[in-house]
């Protein structure tokens, strides 16, 4: 008989050539287990997806709850869901400002897709702007606005009118017009490796959407939910977008996105066409359910705010000739090392001494740290002790 290993490589469709992997019986909290025994810390949370922990009690609950109600039961926005209605008023309630509608959708990409949509629509403009080394999903609309030529050579051509500014230079924003219809940006760059805003250069896109009438839509994808150690990082920044795109934990560990503005910006879907955007599985109660109940506990437990101090414990800790830089917000966190080759070596020895790690998309010199926001001071440290143990036996 074949191996799990086999009929994964046989039978599920492979991302890359070089898989993990590491076969995972069960997880819970910051660690996830083989099914001989193994443990491993998981410094990656699903890219930033398991924030309130792996099998977290409340949201299982949750779960059971509404599976015990239904699941699906029509497409999007027909029939009047509580697991939705409620998950749309805790998420306005904690976003304020002019966000009180919320159209979910299922994933990163789709919140997308819908946002820049919507941009179009709502302004009856074509062209967008995005910046350079940005991810905002594999879709086709958001891979054309890939910050990276190399990864949408292959998909030519994409969708047009799409310009990349880059990141944290001031002079770039030129390209922001009366054309414009939207400027999407992620308040800290993920895959650039955990770039952060320099010189107020959000606000600086802000003013500069606001004298041409485009829209400005955050991707808050891997940065929301107390990542950055607020619970949005704009609420950090101090800078409000006119869109906002959710995803990854927005769902708790169940498959949710969703894209949140104004009402009057989200009604533009309505009509002209009537179903101008339409999910069948979007909002599915079960993730509304769970995605709710995870954000609870992150608030209720102050997840964002403890992320700061555990993210400096990492910062303060982690000591080493071979690393040359810690950059990122909380539990957002980049470790750069002293070259690519050594980082692709220490993620190779470090899942051998049980840890979880990860690169990034356009940084191979570095990689992440983004724990579950639940992991202790001292699983910190024995966080920290294991990667410098790795680091000293690949150097």
């Amino acid at each position: 008989m074949l191996s799990k290993h086999n009929l994964f490589l046989a039978h599920v469709g492979q991302t890359s050539t070089e898989p993990l992997l590491i076969e995972i019986d069960s997880a819970r909290g910051i660690w996830l287990y083989g099914p001989s025994g193994e443990k491993y810390l998981d410094l990656v949370s699903g890219v930033s997806v398991s924030n309130a922990g792996h099998c977290n009690e409340f949201v299982i609950e949750a779960v059971k709850e509404q599976l015990d109600k239904y699941m699906h039961l029509m497409v999007y926005g027909e029939l009047v869901q509580s697991p939705q209605v409620s998950y749309a008023k805790k998420l306005s309630d904690v976003l304020g400002h002019h966000f009180e509608t919320v159209y979910f959708v299922n994933s990163g990409s789709e919140a997308v897709e819908g946002a820049i949509k919507t941009a179009r629509k709502y302004t009856s403009r074509s062209r967008l702007v995005s910046f350079r080394k940005a991810y905002h999903g594999s879709t086709l609309g958001a891979l054309s606005l890939y910050g990276e030529d190399s990864f949408k050579s292959s998909f030519m051509p994409l969708v047009p009118g799409m310009v990349q500014a880059e990141f944290n230079n001031v002079s770039s924003l030129s390209l922001i017009d009366d054309t414009v219809a939207a400027v999407i940006v992620e308040p800290v760059q993920a895959e650039a490796g955990i770039i952060g805003p320099q010189d107020g250069f959000l606000g600086e896109i802000k003013k500069r959407c606001s004298q041409t009438g485009s829209l400005l839509i955050f991707d808050e994808i891997q940065t929301g939910f107390g990542r950055t150690g607020s619970l949005f990082a704009f609420q950090k920044f101090d800078v409000v977008p006119d869109i906002i795109c959710l995803a990854k934990s927005l769902g708790g560990g169940m498959p949710l996105g969703a894209f949140v503005s104004s009402k009057k910006i989200i009604s533009t879907l309505a009509d002209n066409p009537a179903l101008g955007h339409i999910t069948t599985f979007g909002g599915h109660p079960v993730s509304c359910a769970a995605g709710k109940a995870a954000l609870d506990f992150i608030t209720g437990n102050k997840l964002d705010v403890a992320a700061n101090e555990k993210g400096e414990r990492f910062r303060s800790k982690l000591k080493h000739k071979n690393i040359l830089e810690i950059r990122g917000e909380a539990l957002f966190l980049a470790v750069k090392l002293s070259s690519s080759d050594l980082t692709a070596k220490f993620i190779s020895r470090g899942t051998k001494n049980g840890l979880i790690l990860d690169s990034f998309l356009f940084c191979k010199d570095s990689f992440r740290i983004a724990p579950p926001l639940i992991i202790e001071n001292d699983e910190i440290d024995y966080a920290v002790d294991t990667i410098l143990k790795t680091i000293d036996e690949i150097s």
